[in-house]
């Protein structure tokens, strides 16, 4: 399972949309669960599964959560999880998620030290500012204090000492989308022919 992670604006959403396309990798996605509303335009089963609180305290309590993340808003808690309904075929296949360095961990102690790969996405906070700023500005309605709220956050969830915690070695720079991809496509398919060859 290899979980792509990065701060807001370093590019790990286009990066990750790049992984999923390329067919020799054949990397599996899965699909998460919330218990927020679900919105205009989404579909069940695509952006997200929708379930109630009651169904997330259940799996919750029968230990079948395998990662999960709470947000506390105005119309209540929402729960974001990973769920082991069986998407997850490490026999089968290999995957690829995008989450935060507490998700990583937590599906690290699910499956293993040896399954669980970090794909750690880095840009100069500069540069990663001016991006998120380039992007804020084509919104209908700029919110430029969220753009700020999530930048500080960013800085402390992904602090440095947060990222030795999590065992994270290997850092790929995001200054050129086109050679990140071709070296985290290179460490990705070298762990797959080592996988392959543990099993033979």
């Amino acid at each position: 399972i290899f979980v792509v992670m990065g701060k807001s604006a370093s590019g790990k959403d286009t990066v990750y949309k790049r992984l999923i396309q390329d067919k020799t990798l054949a990397l599996k996605t899965v699909v998460p669960y919330t218990t927020r509303p679900i919105r205009a335009g989404e579909t069940d089963g695509v952006e997200y599964y929708f379930v109630t609180d009651k169904q997330w305290a259940a799996w919750m309590s029968e230990q079948k959560i395998i990662e999960s993340r709470t947000y506390h808003t105005m119309l209540g808690d929402w729960h974001y999880f990973t769920a082991a309904d069986g998407q997850i075929q490490l026999d089968k296949h290999n995957y690829i998620l995008i989450g935060t360095l507490a998700a990583y961990k937590q599906i690290r102690a699910y499956f293993g030290e040896e399954t669980v790969v970090p794909v750690y996405i880095e840009l100069e906070d500069g540069e990663r500012l001016q991006r998120a700023l380039n992007r804020e500005r084509q919104q209908n309605s700029p919110r430029y204090d969220e753009l700020c709220r999530r930048f500080l956050a960013d800085m402390e969830d992904f602090s440095e000492e947060n990222i030795r915690q999590c065992g994270i070695i290997k850092r790929y720079q995001n200054d050129t989308l086109e050679n990140c991809v071709q070296e985290i496509t290179g460490d990705i398919e070298e762990k797959i022919v080592k996988k392959h060859e543990n099993v033979l």
